[in-house]
Parts: structure tokens; C-alpha cells; sequence
């Protein structure tokens, strides 16, 4: 009897850790409705930015907080966030270098996973985590002006 017990808690067990994992961003799930991760993200200081949206159609949800240097992107359909793209707001491509290695050193540790880095030079670094729940892509780009972004995308 013992022995079956512990087989079947081994088999829940197995069950509920093989399941595909929620793609997290910055403590928030991206599997909650998108009108909840605003709320979520209102609390945070951050607002809609309407002026900003690409399009009209509200697929493409715009949100800023002054005392972030970095904005968001959502991209959403019929209410799922779909990837969430960070931009990061920086003067010089010596901070872009600096922030960009410190986004990935974080990502690796609370990941616990190494990035396929296609793109290491320079001025031009690419660092992407693939993940049970989605990919998180992190590029620099210093050309004229500094360029830094960060593109959490869940796995369809």
C-alpha cells in the first residue's frame, strides 16, 4: 500500500512538473488577460500611452512610467498578450553595452539557462533564452544612436 502511494504521488508529481510553464514577466504571468496585466501594470506606475500605439486597432497597447527608462510594448489578440517588447531609453552605447550584459547575466541566473547568442560583437549583441513558456530575446544595436530592447514572446 505504502509502495503504491508513493508511485502514484511520484506520477502527480511528474504530471504537474511536466505541464508547459507561464511565461513570467517581471513577476507577472503572460497567461492572464491582458486587461488584467494593465491593471497589474497601472499599479507599477505605468500608463497607456494612446498617442504612442502604431495602431488603432488595440492590438498594440503602449504603456510608460516616467521613473522607468524603458517603455513597453504589448502585443495582444482577443484579449492574450501574445509579447511584451521593452525599450530602453539610453544616452550613450557605453550604457547600453553595460545594461545589456547585466539583462542577460540576470536572465541567466534567474533562468538558470545559458542564451544562444547568434550576434556577439560590439556594438551588435543578440542573446536569446528559449524557455518552457516562450523566448526572451534581448538586442543591442549602437549604430547612431544607442538602441536597446527587450522581447519576452510566448511559445504558440
Amino acid at each position: 500500500m505504502k509502495k503504491l502511494l508513493l508511485a502514484v504521488m511520484a506520477f502527480l508529481f511528474l504530471c504537474a512538473c511536466s505541464g508547459e510553464q507561464d511565461m513570467i514577466y517581471r513577476g507577472l504571468s503572460m497567461k492572464m488577460p491582458c486587461n488584467s496585466f494593465i491593471n497589474e501594470m497601472a499599479q507599477r506606475g505605468f500608463a497607456i500611452d494612446s498617442a504612442a500605439a502604431p495602431d488603432s486597432t488595440g492590438r498594440v497597447i503602449v504603456m510608460k512610467n516616467p521613473a522607468e527608462k524603458y517603455h513597453i510594448i504589448i502585443g495582444q489578440k482577443n484579449d492574450t498578450i501574445q509579447a511584451i517588447r521593452e525599450i530602453y531609453k539610453i544616452s550613450t552605447n557605453d550604457s547600453t553595452r553595460r545594461l545589456w550584459q547585466q539583462l542577460r547575466d540576470g536572465l541567466e541566473k534567474e533562468t538558470g539557462k545559458w542564451p544562444n547568442c547568434p550576434m556577439l560583437k560590439d556594438d551588435h549583441k543578440i542573446a536569446k533564452f528559449e524557455l518552457d513558456g516562450g523566448f526572451i530575446t534581448i538586442t543591442l544595436e549602437n549604430t547612431y544612436t544607442p538602441n536597446l530592447f527587450v522581447l519576452y514572446e510566448v511559445k504558440k
